[in-house]
């Protein structure tokens, strides 16, 4: 895959996770995978259409989405229900926005599908033999926050 193309989706999951909860993650070593699944409990599937084509799974465990959410919020998240995964999906949203205002610069059009929040381990989703790269974050005290791309 397109180092063009996964740069930008390492830049803005830093810089919105570091906005969002005022914390900045630390990268972990980039890898791949040969399918999209669902590594963590929480998990928000978002499209990419246009020149760019594929899917972005963001994935976080429960202690890591409540205490996002929670901050997201401003107020303390026991359990998912609605309003927290509507905060889970937009993080993804804004994240998935930002990498493509990055991508837009080297003259990439695309655009992005409303968010789907997917909710279990190990779950897999059909690529089309389209290699997944993962950009795991830790974010200190939190936990592990995974963003796998998968664009052709």
């Amino acid at each position: 895959m397109n180092v063009k193309i996964i740069n930008p989706f390492v830049e803005a999951s830093m810089a919105v996770v570091q906005t969002v909860i005022n914390v900045k993650p630390k990268l972990g070593k980039l890898s791949t995978r040969s399918e999209v699944f669902t590594s963590q409990s929480i998990n928000v599937m978002i499209g990419l259409t246009g020149d760019a084509q594929g899917v972005i799974l963001f994935s976080l465990g429960d202690e890591v989405a409540k205490h996002i959410t929670s901050t997201m919020l401003g107020q303390e998240i026991k359990e998912f229900d609605q309003l927290a995964l509507s905060a889970i999906a937009e993080l993804g949203n804004m994240i998935s926005g930002q990498s493509l205002m990055i991508l837009s610069k080297s003259g990439a059009k695309c655009d992005i599908t409303p968010p789907t929040v997917i909710q279990g381990k190990d779950i897999r989703a059909s690529t089309l033999d389209v290699p997944s790269v993962v950009i795991p974050l830790t974010i200190e005290d939190i936990g592990l926050y995974e963003i796998t791309v998968s664009i052709k």
